[in-house]
């Protein structure tokens, strides 16, 4: 059947760095780059709605866009339609913010549940505090949490955790199956928890939701790009509703779904299922088409009843963070494309901080873990609302002791990705690093200088991290493999460490040096 699309293309603000729209089909291949709000669905009325909003993060809105308030007005007035509807959350709530830093993402179930999903699953980032804050927040959910492919450490179902279900929707019977992050032990803290693979096991759980008599089967799906791309192109779901990437999506090729909502609910997707159904029994047929509506979360009147809780948690935390820290005397860069790409400011402000803390030799720390994406002017007032939003993980600081040429294998594994945006980027501190990006990855580090002379790959020298890393996050194992000083449990907080550094040098002169160089 051919695909059908009913949307409305309009002049508004400059996509975010990581929304993408593919409009595929019936001629809309030109659409591309346009921003797209909501439409009133096509005549005849659908037989349902799904509803994606997926890496919902911050409650509060973002320059008039976002947010838990415009969010549930999106779900109630969807609800109030009368057609029969899955909301469905892709993934990624409890953290970052800065919040969740104090309440370990427990203002986001509750604000979820005042318009709760029928269908959660997790994203990597619901496992940023660890598996016993995972399973407490999902408690108090109310909400049903779904992911096939996660199982405790002996390989068993989580409690409260389902693999797939199946619903009726307007006659229909349509299969719904959860996915997790196959990777999510190396991005977030998920303990001894085990998360299958994807692919595989949306292939089996699919082919049973179809033999268990699924007319359609819709993926819900907390995986990136190429995976959603091989599980298009093999037909495995007729619907695959995804979150990680943070992109707006739209994709219809004539025999597939695969739609992402952007994130933080800026932007919110309603596919409006059509089916038609013809026989029963073995000769029953069923023919669908969709049609999509995109929200402009800009263009809603918040939810009253969420916007008064949000404003609570607000006030609350005004009078935690609107604490002045200190100031800095040059601008400091924490925007994603430089943090996850070269040498940055305010990455070296961290890494400063955490060797000023420990004593070490050197510090290496993650540009991704850097969340704040802000370029503060020369002369701003950093206040700990600032620092927390930018590093909002509760990570604490760790010190090890490594070889220089343990220094060197660490630093290959976090330039591995080099010329591309990558998490595992290192930010440095007491090194100057001299990289050819031409080299083959894991020979890249063509130069390696400590205080002005080359590493010794024989001596060992003290080096700052964090837990994250110190866990193996980002590639980054071979950490704990040295001789540990102040191990994971033993550190003070990132966070802390740097609001201390600040204070006791405002104001701040951190600079692009030189501590990563190209050859």
């Amino acid at each position: 059947m051919e695909p059908a699309f009913h949307v409305e293309t309009e002049s508004m603000p400059r996509p975010n760095r990581r929304q993408t729209f593919g409009l595929l089909g019936a001629g809309l291949g030109a659409g591309l780059g346009t921003q797209v709000r909501a439409a009133e669905p096509a005549a005849p009325e659908p037989t349902f709605t799904l509803l994606l909003v997926n890496d919902l993060y911050r409650m509060s809105e973002t320059d008039g866009r976002g947010g838990l308030a415009r969010l549930n007005a999106i779900v109630k007035a969807e609800r109030a339609r009368g057609v029969p509807l899955v909301y469905a959350h892709a993934g990624d709530t409890l953290s970052p913010s800065l919040m969740s830093g104090f309440d370990l993402g427990a203002h986001m179930v509750e604000l979820l549940n005042l318009a709760p999903p029928d269908v959660f699953v997790p994203g990597n980032h619901e496992f940023d505090f660890g598996p016993a804050i995972f399973a407490r927040r999902m408690g108090e959910a109310s909400f049903p949490v779904f992911a096939a492919n996660l199982r405790d450490g002996e390989g068993r179902p989580l409690r409260g955790v389902r693999d797939r279900t199946l619903m009726t929707l307007g006659g229909i019977r349509v299969g719904i199956v959860g996915i997790a992050l196959a990777s999510t032990p190396e991005k977030s803290q998920s303990g001894d928890l085990r998360f299958g693979p994807e692919f595989e096991t949306l292939a089996r759980e699919a082919a049973s939701l179809r033999e268990e008599g699924a007319d359609l089967v819709v993926g819900i799906c907390h995986t990136g790009r190429e995976t959603d791309e091989a599980i298009v192109a093999a037909r495995l779901v007729d619907i695959l509703l995804s979150g990680h990437d943070h992109d707006l999506a739209l994709r219809y090729d004539g025999q597939t779904v695969m739609v992402e909502s952007s994130f933080d609910a800026h932007f919110v997707t309603a596919i409006d299922v059509t089916v038609a159904v013809n026989g029963s029994g073995k000769a029953r047929t069923v023919t669908w088409r969709p049609s999509f509506r995109v929200h402009d979360s800009a263009s809603v009147v918040p939810d009253p009843e969420t916007l008064a809780v949000v404003r609570r948690f607000e006030r609350d935390l005004s009078r935690e963070l609107d604490v002045p820290v200190g100031e800095t005397r040059l601008p400091l860069d924490s925007r994603v494309a430089s943090v996850r790409a070269r040498e940055a400011s305010f990455g070296s402000l961290v890494a400063d901080a955490l060797r000023a803390e420990t004593g070490a030799d050197l510090a290496i720390v993650n540009g991704g873990g850097i969340r704040g994406d802000t370029l503060y002017p020369a002369g701003r007032v950093l206040t700990r609302r600032d620092i927390l939003l930018e590093l909002p993980f509760g990570n604490t600081t760790v010190l090890v002791e490594l070889s220089g040429a343990q220094i060197r294998a660490l630093l290959e594994i976090g330039l591995s990705e080099f010329g591309r945006p990558a998490g595992r980027f290192p930010q440095v501190s007491g090194l100057v690093v001299t990289v050819d990006p031409a080299a083959p990855v894991g020979s890249r580090v063509v130069a390696l200088t400590h205080d002005g002379v080359p590493l010794d790959p024989g001596r060992a020298y003290t080096v700052a991290s964090n837990s994250f890393l110190y866990d193996g996050g980002n590639g980054y194992g071979a950490l704990a493999r040295g001789r540990t000083l102040i191990g994971r449990t033993d550190g003070t907080l990132v966070a802390n460490a740097v609001m201390a550094y600040i204070r006791a040098n405002t104001p701040l002169a951190v600079s692009s040096e030189g501590r990563i160089l190209t050859r």
